[in-house]
């Protein structure tokens, strides 16, 4: 609408938290996000970090207004093999992280809370992890007492498939998918629980 359709406007952790669980703005397209993204551009600067820090900003994409359905192919760390046929008919949360990112570490407690709350709604989580061998990535999910699993995606399989909404490097970075597949929400940076709460609860509701 009034001309800002393809460019999605971040809105800020405090507006989201005032809204106390209120509809977020939603913005409407997907196209542009890789080159308008701020990640990506401190990406593409460069500052010798061992991952981009997010500054928390949420997005929420129209319904009617949601690209096609990801086209995830990829393995977990256990051997599964993960089809797109596995993301349909579910919520799915993707949180892209790895073990020495620091605000990794810090959310993952909430992702596993919110992985539990919503377990008995159908809600699906998987982390992609970018960069660990599987003993480290095992290390950190026993150290967080996580259950869900996570992909290996040192190939960048996974991050591919979501291009323009997961800025390279940019670590966390987590995705509320609806039951289509298609990306509803996104959170650059480290999750508040209450936020996302509220953004897997809206997609569970469609």
């Amino acid at each position: 609408m009034n001309g800002n359709k393809g460019k999605p406007a971040p809105l800020s952790r405090r507006s989201v938290l005032t809204a106390g669980g209120a509809a977020l703005a939603v913005v409407l397209g997907l196209s542009g996000c890789a080159q308008e993204d701020p990640l990506a551009k401190q990406a593409k600067a460069g500052d010798n970090k061992n991952y981009v820090a997010g500054d928390g900003s949420v997005t929420e994409f129209a319904v009617a207004d949601r690209k096609t359905p990801v086209d995830i192919k990829g393995t977990l760390f256990d051997g599964t093999v993960v089809a797109p046929a596995d993301f349909l008919g579910k919520v799915t949360v993707l949180n892209f992280w790895f073990a020495a990112c620091a605000p990794c570490r810090v959310e993952a407690p909430s992702l596993e809370a919110l992985n539990q709350d919503f377990k008995s709604q159908g809600v699906q989580f998987f982390g992609v992890n970018l960069r660990d061998e599987k003993a480290t990535a095992d290390a950190f999910d026993k150290t967080f007492n996580l259950t869900y699993p996570s992909f290996n995606d040192k190939d960048g399989a996974v991050l591919l498939a979501v291009s323009g909404l997961v800025p390279p490097g940019a670590v966390p970075t987590t995705l509320v998918l609806d039951k289509q597949g298609r990306v509803a929400s996104r959170v650059l940076g480290e999750i508040q629980k209450g936020t996302l709460k509220t953004l897997i609860a809206a997609a569970v509701a469609e």
